[in-house]
């Protein structure tokens, strides 16, 4: 695990109806502040990757389909710098993954379908406070599942 990642398991209420999935309350554990909630569509065998928030913390969950979320560790002071870490995610296996401040991630689609991954953010978008990097960028010792 990288420190500061947390992967908690959500609530699933199923009925013959369908069901509910919680994804995040104000007094849960995990609750940081709010920022803004969005939606990100991951196209099958897509990759999204690679970026990095400065100070917003990311809450994410895949409530459509499926997607593997990859998580790398550069921050100097971290017990856990250099360690990668991978978490699926999809309607299925329902979990939060928070992923703090200056954490690395992507994610890749893994469905034969499109996946949608919905972030509950602690701050709004600011393009000031996200860097992106290419995929295939060699800093990171990781090889998507798919080409991209």
């Amino acid at each position: 695990m990288i420190e500061g990642v947390r992967v908690s398991e959500r609530r699933q209420i199923i009925d013959d109806r369908g069901k509910i999935v919680h994804m995040l309350r104000c007094d849960d554990d995990e609750y940081l502040g709010f920022g803004e909630v969005y939606f990100s569509w991951v196209n099958p065998g897509k990759v999204k990757a690679w970026h990095l928030h400065s100070r917003m913390a990311l809450n994410y969950t895949c409530p459509v389909g499926a997607v593997r979320l990859a998580l790398y560790d550069t921050r100097s002071a971290s017990p856990t710098l250099g360690e990668l870490m991978e978490v699926e995610m999809s309607a299925d296996a329902h979990r939060l993954v928070q992923v703090p401040p200056g954490v690395w991630n992507g994610f890749v689609g893994l469905r034969d379908y499109p996946s949608m991954v919905c972030n509950c953010a602690t701050l709004p978008h600011d393009p000031d406070e996200i860097t992106r990097r290419d995929p295939d960028d060699p800093e990171f010792p990781y090889a998507w599942p798919v080409p991209h």
